[in-house]
This record gives structure tokens, sequence and C-alpha cells, in this order.
């Protein structure tokens, strides 16, 4: 893998990564950028014990561009967009419109393949190890910065999702504290560390249940396990782990990272597949679980991609509402055991 670091007009960061070590990336952003005013802040919430990011600027960022207008395909004669270069691998840049910005933390895009019309589930293994090792470098990166407790690379696909860009793409938050998500689980691995007097590890033991049991696994490799949980919360949702529990991307062996992408991309395509193929992609959220960079129980913390889907079958969401939204109370429509079992169902190999 290359890595080149450049600027945009208007000064943020663009990197590119190319599977190939000779590949020269000059192009230079002509566009007549202004520099970028973000007016972030983040705001406690005194009663929930959580945090809110205030981002009034993100009102003007771009939503649903015709493909010809599309900022994130490679810029070409008469269209200059976010990428100079006529065409790249994967590039990763910050974010115009973030949600965090300088103290409150950093907000990056992440350009999975060039082509527009692709879909994470397009690529090859080899552009998938790619993502894998951008991911990586980011998350070794934004990790040196004082502003930055933990972060998150994401993926949202899909309008129902609510993306405002069609391209495949992702996303990394750098957040300035740890996430509620996060700090519930971390919460839960005490607890039982406590109760155990440190005999197990929470995550282990969950992890071990499902493989022993069995009848909520996906899929299992040499190096990854997935599985639907016990108590899925979406009506189709994945947990991803590997083999050996390490608390970040950077901690991934070279085993797992050799083997993530076919287990990830056989994930995603069954995931394509659950509503038969007269239906529209998938729309899906997959997100990677990581531990905070200085919790004092980082090391105990399992590296996990979460993966579900808000469709619940063929042309109906599963909609947050009254209990979920008010509450924050789930209701599940699909057994996480019948979800399992359509998702071995979908297999590539059926």
């Amino acid at each position: 893998m290359k890595k080149t670091s450049t600027r945009l007009a208007d000064g943020r960061e663009l990197l590119y990564y190319d599977e190939a070590d000779d590949r020269v990336r000059d192009a230079v952003d002509r566009r007549p950028l202004t520099p970028v005013a973000t007016a972030s802040e983040i705001r406690r919430d005194v009663l929930l014990g959580d945090s809110v990011a205030i981002a009034s600027h993100r009102q003007e960022r771009t939503y649903l561009p015709p493909a010809d207008a599309c900022p994130l395909c490679p810029s070409r004669e008469g269209h200059e967009s976010e990428i100079p270069a006529a065409d790249y691998d994967v590039a990763v840049f910050e974010n115009r419109f973030p949600s965090l910005a300088g103290d409150s933390g950093r907000c990056e895009v992440v350009c999975f393949t060039s082509d527009h019309d692709s879909s994470f589930a397009d690529l090859t293994e080899e552009q998938a190890a790619l993502v894998l090792a951008a991911w990586t470098d980011r998350t070794a990166e934004m990790g040196q910065l004082a502003a930055v407790e933990q972060v998150f690379c994401f993926e949202n696909r899909g309008a129902e999702i609510g993306v405002t860009l069609g391209h495949p793409h992702g996303q990394i938050y750098g957040y300035p504290y740890v996430t509620p998500r996060t700090d519930l689980m971390l919460r839960s691995l005490k607890a039982h560390a406590d109760r155990t007097q440190g005999a197990s590890n929470l995550f282990d033991e969950v992890v071990a249940r499902e493989r022993a049991e069995g009848t909520r696994i996906v899929l299992e490799g040499e190096h990854w396990t997935a599985f639907v949980p016990y108590a899925a919360h979406w009506p189709y949702e994945v947990h991803l782990h590997p083999t050996r529990r390490v608390p970040d991307l950077l901690a991934l062996d070279d085993a797992a990272r050799a083997e993530f992408p076919s287990v990830y991309l056989e994930l995603l395509r069954r995931f394509d597949r659950i509503f038969g193929p007269d239906q529209p992609p998938t729309p899906y959220i997959s997100a990677w679980h990581q531990a905070p960079f200085r919790h004092p129980l980082r090391e105990e913390f399992a590296l996990h991609l979460e993966l579900f889907s808000i469709r619940r079958t063929s042309g109906k969401l599963k909609v947050l509402a009254g209990s979920e939204s008010g509450m924050g109370a789930f209701v599940n429509d699909v057994s996480p055991e019948a979800a399992a079992t359509r998702l071995r169902e979908v297999a590539s190999d059926k």
C-alpha cells in the first residue's frame, strides 16, 4: 500500500491509498474554495449523562446531487470534485461539513472506490483489504490527536438510512469523548469482571456462548466469527468478532487481516439477498466498535463490527417510534434465530 497526503484548495487534508507502490498523486485542487468555517460545539446533557454535538453548519451540506455532479467521483473536465485525481483506489479527506472539528474532534470521508455505481459488496478482496488498511491507518493517526478519545469507522448505505451522497463511501469520526454505546459496554464489562473476580471476560463469554449454541451463527472462518446476537435490536443484525480478542483495528494480526475481506464481503452480499433478487439493495449501517484510547479497560474491550439493516421485510422498514425513540426500549419484529437462519440460507454457495 502507498499513502499520499495532499491538501484541498481550502486547506483540508486529502489522502490517497493505492495498491501500487509507484502510483504518483500530484493532481491539484483548483476550485475557488473559501476556508471551512465550522461551529461544532459539544454540549453535555446533565440528566442523561451523555454529550451532543451541535453543528448547525451541516444544514448546508450537499444533498443527493445527480450522479454527474457527485462530489466523491474523480475530477474530470467540467466537473471538479473533492478528489482532484482522474481516478483513485481509496481516498480519505476531511469532511467539509463535519459534525466534529478542532477541539471537538475530527470527521473524515472514506471513498471506497472511484466507481460511482458500485458498492462495498462489489469490491474485490484486494480492494476491501485496502479499505481495511485505510481504516487502520486513520485509527492510528486520529489516536495521536489530543482531542480524540475514540475512533469510529462506519458506513451508512441507502437512502432509507439517511445517506445524502449515493457514491460508495463511509465516514470516520474521532470523538472527543467516549460514546454512550461504548460506555454502556464498558460498564457491563467491568460489572462482569467484578462478579467473576476477573476470572473471565464478558466479550469472550458472549462469543463462546454463540459458538457453542450455534443457532445464531451466520458464518465462521478460521479467524472471524459472525453471529446474530441473542438480544438483537434490529431485524437483521450481525456481529463480527475476530477469534483473537483485540481492542482495536491496530491490534489485528496478519492472519485476521488476510481473512477479513472474504468474510466481510460475503456478509454484505448475503444482506443484499435477504429479501430476494427482485428487491432493491438492502439499506444497512456497518459500524466498527473500537476501544477508547485512554480508558483503563482498553485491553479488555473487544474490537467488533456490527452490521444491521432497518428493513424488516420486503417494502417495510423498522421505524424507531415511541418505545425506541422515546424510551430507548427496543422491540424487534424478527427473532434472532430466524434472522440467522435466513442469512445462512442466502450464502454464496447455495
